[in-house]
């Protein structure tokens, strides 16, 4: 949780030190998601390839909307 005083403080600031602040913390983010991901590992990626149950969903709705938008 943020305290009351680091958001006082942050406020207070110049827009220079804030964008610093910002870079800091968004490396920091960067380097976190990177740790995430193993070296030598394999991790499952979706593709809509071959999705046919999906697609049909998809269609059905896509059929439903044209119909109400036609009522």
């Amino acid at each position: 949780m943020v305290s009351p005083e680091l958001l006082t403080t942050i406020q207070g600031l110049t827009r220079a030190d804030k964008l610093y602040i910002m870079q800091v913390l968004i490396s920091e983010l960067a380097q976190q998601e990177t740790d995430l991901i193993k070296p030598d590992q394999s991790y499952p990626v979706w593709s809509p390839y071959d999705a046919f149950e999906a697609a049909n969903t998809m269609l059905k709705v896509l059929q439903d909307s044209k119909i109400e938008d036609n009522e």
